[in-house]
């Protein structure tokens, strides 16, 4: 017996471990189905303030005096303030009139408390921008201030700057603000300097000047790269429910997410009225992060963009009559939004929509391939409203994609109904859903196995282990995903697509979790979670290696001892993903099999993610504290003669004939490793 052997087996002694798993079986004889470059991406809704207060980077709230049950809302006003509502923004008609206080030591302004604070940190600038004019002429000065207005000091504010209004039109000014200190919940105060004049604003923002890749009015920096990191190959967006509205009135329409920031009309949220244990009602959209602006990004990240698009129904959850929603009869203006979306993604500069993305600043096409319509809708209502759509969509342009949905549920009877009618309908990819306990991630390795490989592919686009009791996110949770996930990669030739959800939450303004980004207003957190997709989506691959154990894939099955795995070969590289769920420490033998003559393998690196904080995760006080590990790992895997040499006999006929190579490796409790080999 060889040296490594014995100490594994001595290792296993130790910590009571039921020692020997497998062997995993990776085949070389062949290359398996293709995974496909949407893989493995990112899905984006609007709940736990993910947008304005998250990944838009915009610092004021209710900036354009919109916000329905009260104007000011978000705002204190002090001295003569008066809203109006016949502004320049025709979608946006609010303003706000600061007059003259009517005595000399009297004040007139406004300060916004942004979203649970406005974040400073030192050394940044803030770009402060209104659109103003002095209606009767001549001119105003506006003093604009950040301010700590708990301060104990001598002063309230941080910084200070002044505007001159100069005009009796509308016009925009900005100015740059330098904060002199760290405070993650300022607030931006704004006097009229002037005496004996009025002065009228709109539109009041303030940006951070480093925002995503340097854009003006752009995304929050660190939540932008955060998801650059994750490598992702699709980006869904703009959910999830906010798509279908509480109500068709405050559906999501890509429609008023376009054009200039100033005209875009506010939309209600979904999210505002669904939880009376957290309840936001200032919760909205300034569709400030728009349809161009997610177009954008995907561009910039790398993935395929996937738009959701109302079906006509109104969220089912929320609504039990019919009367809720559009009849199949008069789908007519959300087909044509549907059409709309393509041609301001795809058409060209000559047309009605591809001359607005122009005039937006991107005249080259977004390329857009996929569209769906429909969220999470079931019963017969789905497939009547659906298939208008497709037909539509098939006869004006058969290069896009479609994707259906099979429902809220990852199972049950309208799950099984869905599915044959997303057939009959000849969708592209269902999208299936599925937020599910421990038990249900542990018992479903082996989904996709017997799928149906004719028809549509899968597109698991809702997806995260909720555990009852503990609904933070933490790190068994995500070894969980990340064993379910062997059989997304396993069975590439049915999945084509997989988005954890959601993808962001404010610690101060969630709803619901767990979540994949977690941040404040300076700073943010990856989970373990987040670590799981960044790796299976940084280790892909192009292929599927067919990988077994003892004939079975390898699926956490009886007998398989809690271990799940997948592998996939990338060049001239293989990868070998391997996930004990057990609470012992196993030693499993892999085993390369297929090679050919005069073929060699050797181990290069092993990417180990694992920790004793089982039920914890990162923090933004400790972001780092559970994150992969990298090693070298040189191990050579040896043919069945060399194993028979080391133990000091001499090896059989069939030993000394075969090509195949083993090497065995010690999975730690519940661990989830990577190991990178070489095929030379």
């Amino acid at each position: 017996m060889n040296i490594s052997r014995i100490l594994s087996l001595a290792a296993a002694f130790v910590l009571g471990a039921s020692a020997w798993a497998g062997p995993i079986e990776v085949s070389l004889a062949g290359k398996g189905a293709p995974i496909q470059p949407t893989m493995y991406g990112i899905f984006f809704e609007d709940i736990n303030f993910a947008a304005d207060g998250g990944l838009y980077a915009e610092l004021v709230k209710n900036r354009s005096f919109e916000f329905p049950q009260d104007a000011l809302q978000g705002w204190k006003a002090f001295g003569r303030v008066e809203v109006r509502d016949d502004g320049p923004f025709p979608r946006n008609p609010h303003y706000v009139r600061l007059h003259e206080p009517g005595h000399p030591h009297k004040w007139t302004g406004l300060d916004n408390e942004g979203f649970f604070g406005i974040g400073l940190q030192e050394g940044a600038t803030y770009r402060f921008s209104v659109w103003a004019r002095v209606p009767d002429g001549g001119s105003a000065t506006l003093r604009v201030k950040l301010i700590n207005p708990a301060s104990s000091g001598e002063k309230q504010y941080y910084t200070r700057e002044e505007i001159t209004v100069d005009s009796r039109e509308w016009k925009q000014y900005e100015l740059i603000l330098t904060a002199p200190q760290t405070d993650p919940k300022a607030t931006l105060r704004i006097f009229l300097q002037s005496r004996g004049t009025s002065v009228d604003l709109e539109h009041v923002s303030l940006f951070p000047t480093d925002t995503w890749m340097g854009r003006p009015g752009g995304l929050r920096k660190d939540l932008a790269q955060a998801l650059a990191d994750l490598h992702p190959g699709v980006f869904r967006f703009p959910g999830g429910c906010i798509v279908e509205g509480t109500d068709l009135a405050t559906r999501y329409n890509w429609k008023n997410t376009v054009g200039p920031v100033e005209n875009r009309p506010l939309n209600e949220n979904r999210w505002e009225y669904t939880f009376q244990n957290r309840f936001y009602p200032d919760y909205f959209q300034s569709g400030g992060l728009g349809f161009f602006e997610f177009f954008c990004l995907s561009e910039d990240i790398g993935a395929e963009p996937l738009p959701i698009l109302s079906c006509g129904l109104a969220c089912q959850f929320q609504n039990d009559s019919p009367d809720a929603h559009v009849s199949v009869s008069e789908l007519d203006p959300y087909i044509q939004d549907a059409l709309d979306l393509i041609e301001f993604a795809n058409g060209g500069t000559d047309t009605k929509w591809g001359a607005l993305r122009a005039e937006m600043g991107h005249p080259a096409p977004f390329h857009l391939k996929y569209i769906g319509i429909g969220n999470e809708q079931w019963g017969e209502e789905y497939p009547e409203h659906l298939e208008p759509f497709v037909k539509a969509l098939r006869a004006a342009h058969p290069e896009i994609r479609i994707v259906g949905s099979s429902g809220p549920d990852s199972e049950g009877a309208q799950f099984d109904y869905l599915w044959p009618q997303m057939r009959r309908l000849g969708a592209d990819l269902v999208d299936e859903h599925f937020y599910r306990p421990y038990e249900w991630f542990l018992s479903q390795g082996a989904r996709y196995d017997n799928y149906d490989r004719k028809g549509p592919k899968v597109f698991a686009g809702e997806y995260a282990c909720h555990a009852r009791g503990r609904k933070l996110n933490h790190f068994y949770a995500s070894l969980l995903e990340a064993a379910f996930m062997t059989g997304l990669e396993r069975n590439a030739d049915i999945v084509h697509m997989a988005t954890y959800a959601p993808l962001f939450a404010h610690v101060d303004g969630w709803q619901w979790r767990p979540d994949l980004i977690w941040y404040d207003n300076l700073r943010s957190m990856r989970t373990a979670s987040w670590h799981v997709q960044e790796l299976y989506s940084e280790f892909k691959g192009e292929n599927v290696l067919k990988t077994t154990m003892d004939g079975a894939s390898v699926s956490g099955a009886e007998g398989q001892e809690g271990i799940f795995a997948s592998s996939v070969i990338d060049g001239d590289r293989i990868y070998v993903k391997v996930v004990n769920t057990s609470a012992e420490l196993r030693v499993v033998p892999i085993r390369f099999t297929g090679l050919k003559k005069g073929q060699r393998i050797s181990g290069v690196e092993r990417v180990r993610f694992t920790t004793d904080k089982l039920y914890e995760d990162n923090t933004l006080d400790a972001p780092e504290q559970i994150a992969p590990v990298r090693s070298a790992f040189s191990a050579i895997p040896s043919t069945a003669a060399e194993r028979a040499a080391a133990e000091g006999r001499r090896p059989g006929p069939a030993e000394a004939r075969s090509r195949d190579r083993s090497l065995e490796v010690s999975l730690s409790p519940y661990t989830f490793d990577i190991y990178v080999f070489e095929l030379k």
